[in-house]
């Protein structure tokens, strides 16, 4: 007799789940969406936020609507893929060596993300972020390893980098960049009401009024002979001010004669409304913009894109933006405003559609060194008009120019120049050094153009305009902030700009100290140029009325709008513009040109590094470069303030004081002149100044 069958009450085994060997094509999709989810965070997301509020970085490298579109495509797909990529290689040695790497990548991006995450929240920087974002780090990865919830959160996060994509493109002030429309109807034409004479309008950036002035409140013709020349001939408005201290809410108000109200971009979408479209059909518009594109493509073409660098100069821009998010340090630029002027050089090396040479510049500095954009519009100026086209002509140039990053001398020679502060008294003193060698570069610029207009016979009938859209302010504690705060000491450096309105026929120059604000721009030149402005306006025609108060206002941002005492803040200007900014005197000016072998010469300490020292063994000024920028550490030992003197080639070229503060014991100086080079090798000496018997000085050897 056989034993009852007895059911089995234990339950089945669960089919093991088929490891990620079985099933290569979930596990490696898995993978991707995980990499793609984290390089969206890492990447994606802090590079659009950046780039998305700021459409004057697209409209001033030229780059088209679909080009953006593929820039970002690049940035959020490459990462990941490439990532991807190496560790699907890596199964070719196996399924753990696979799922490590694949640990370790997750591992890397999550420590990135944290350090980009503590840098939103908190001051620390360097190792101080590090060391806690790797805890921190190694914490979440735990969790990603032990519950099977963070995995599939995080997977559910690769919709992240769309939205962000889709965000960008529809919603962020660069949408406008991205999807521009042309508003037909959203334009009347302008009414004639006079003479309409040809008109050249050059607008500068970042240029204090300060800058120019002399002891006396006059142009100082000695360094800036063509601004002075200039002012000779034109209506100088010494009381102008700027409507705000960002090129993208300033440049439209000037070009519209509104007030900002609006954070978008400073695109004709946006701003239908303008000089442009006023002078459509009436003029014949050559604009060669920098930070907006207010002309529309129907009126002005693909002119104002040939020397921008297009695609190629914005991704490598948005490289760099993206190494410095996820380094734990602080980036000394500001992304949103630190824009170069390409050289012509640099355009034709990057095989750019520029255009030919032309005239070289009229002082010691091969024309390859003049900027792109200027050089685009002085040969457009002169050019002769189209056959057929009686049109009066509209040149406009807008010019980053003295605008930072500064790099030029006033011989037109460039300058490699490290990242150094512009904040505290020695530092706004070489700010200020840099900005007038760049301004005294930039006054030959002016020069060229009134030649031009000379050397054609036009310039008695043009209507010529200059100006800037803002200043730039040095003072310490303040140095670099282009917004005011209440009860700020340095308005008059943000907020007062040069302008010159030479009108035609005019021959004779007068100072106007009346109250002039940059949203006068607009309604004040279309009266000159014959035109009615068929839009309301906030500004006024100084050709019909003035204003009867002082009163300025100045927009920080929308929503903190200054309203200044100009009366008095113009007075304490006039009365001694040398004492603005407040800044020391460099030391020892008496040393600089002078031999080192006329002093007595003794060792010093030891310990001194010079950055960039390699710069000096192969100089080639013809090139249009040289290292005339000098900075480096000093030993702890020498005390703050004392001179150090620079010398090239056995002259003294620069003293400057040693400056002790968060950054170490530092020194830099910037050598002005610059036939101290040589071409090939040169010699770099530095000095600690100390007195010698009588009035002589003794020099310790640093290096």
């Amino acid at each position: 007799m056989t034993d009852p069958v007895v059911p089995d009450s234990r339950p089945a085994p669960r089919r093991p789940r088929p490891a990620a060997g079985r099933r290569p094509g979930r596990g490696e999709l898995v993978a991707f969406l995980e990499l793609f989810a984290l390089c969206g965070f890492v990447v994606v997301q802090p590079m659009l936020s950046v780039v998305g509020a700021s459409p004057d970085f697209f409209i001033f490298h030229g780059v088209s609507g679909s080009e953006i579109a593929l820039l970002v495509a690049v940035f959020a797909l490459v990462p990941p893929v490439a990532l991807w990529g190496l560790g699907l290689l890596s199964r070719l040695a196996g399924r753990r060596v696979r799922a490590a790497i694949h640990l370790a990548t997750v591992s890397t991006l999550v420590l990135l993300l944290v350090i980009e995450v503590g840098k939103q929240l908190t001051p620390v920087r360097g190792l101080l972020l590090t060391a806690p974002a790797g805890v921190l780090a190694a914490l979440l990865v735990a969790a990603y390893l032990r519950w099977d919830w963070t995995r599939q959160a995080l997977r559910i996060a690769a919709v992240g980098p769309v939205v962000f994509a889709l965000l960008f493109a529809f919603a962020s002030p660069s949408s406008a960049v991205v999807f521009p429309d042309r508003p037909a109807d959203a334009t009347t034409p302008a009414t004639v009401t006079g003479p309409n004479p040809p008109v050249v309008m050059i607008i500068l950036d970042e240029l204090p009024l300060l800058s120019l002035l002399d002891e006396q409140a006059r142009i100082d013709a000695e360094r800036y002979p063509n601004f002075a020349r200039l002012a000779a001939d034109a209506t100088w408005y010494r009381n102008a001010t700027a409507a705000s201290g960002w090129t993208p809410y300033a440049l439209p108000a000037m070009l519209t004669g509104v007030w900002p109200e609006r954070h978008v971009a400073p695109h004709y979408s946006q701003f239908p409304d303008n000089l442009f479209t006023l002078a459509a059909g009436v003029y014949r518009v050559e604009a060669h913009e920098s930070i907006a594109h207010l002309c529309p493509p129907w009126q002005c073409g693909d002119l104002a894109e040939r020397s921008k660098g297009g695609l190629t100069s914005a991704f490598r821009e948005v490289s760099r933006l993206v190494g410095e998010l996820v380094s734990p340090v602080d980036s000394t630029r500001n992304p949103y405003e630190d824009f170069v002027e390409p050289t012509v050089a640099e355009r034709l090396q990057e095989a750019a559609a520029a255009e030919a040479l032309g005239p070289e510049f009229r002082f010691d500095q091969v024309g390859v060194n003049q900027p792109a954009r200027f050089q685009q519009f002085l040969s457009r100026l002169q050019a002769a008009p189209p056959p057929g086209d009686d049109r009066p002509s509209l040149h406009f140039l807008h010019l980053l120019m003295p605008h930072t990053p500064w790099r030029y001398l006033a011989s037109g020679l460039q300058y490699e120049a490290p990242r150094l502060p512009v904040d505290g008294p020695w530092w706004g003193r070489l700010a200020l050094q840099r900005l007038e060698q760049q301004l005294q570069y930039t006054d030959p610029l002016i020069g060229e153009v009134l030649d031009e207009l000379q050397r054609s016979g036009r310039y008695d009938e043009t209507l010529l305009v200059v100006t800037a859209d803002h200043g730039a302010t040095l003072t310490p504690g303040e140095a670099g902030v282009r917004q005011l705060r209440r009860h700020r000491p340095d308005a008059q450096e943000l907020v007062w700009v040069p302008l010159f309105i030479k009108r035609p026929g005019q021959t004779r120059g007068e100072v106007d100290d009346r109250n002039w604000q940059q949203v006068d721009l607009l309604p004040t030149v279309a009266d000159l140029m014959g035109l009615a402005v068929p839009w309301k306006v906030d500004g006024i025609s100084w050709v019909r009325e003035q204003r009867t108060t002082g009163e300025k206002t100045f927009v920080s941002e929308l929503d903190d709008v200054h309203v200044l005492d100009g009366d008095a803040l113009f007075a304490e200007m006039l009365a001694d513009p040398g004492a603005i900014p407040p800044l020391p005197p460099a030391p020892l000016p008496e040393l600089v040109g002078t031999e080192v072998g006329g002093y007595r010469i003794v060792d010093g300490p030891e310990g001194v590094e010079v950055e960039d020292l390699a710069a000096f063994r192969d100089v080639r000024p013809a090139d249009g470069v040289v290292p005339a920028l000098v900075s480096g550490t000093l030993p702890e030992d020498v005390p703050d303030g004392t001179p150090v003197a620079i010398a090239v080639n056995g002259r003294i070229g620069a003293v400057v004081p040693a400056v002790v503060d968060g950054g170490g014991h530092r020194f830099a100086g910037l050598i002005e002149d610059a036939t101290l080079f040589r071409s090939g090798e040169n010699r770099l000496e530095l000095f600690l100044v100390a007195p010698g018997s009588g009035d002589t000085y003794q020099l310790q050897r640093l290096l």
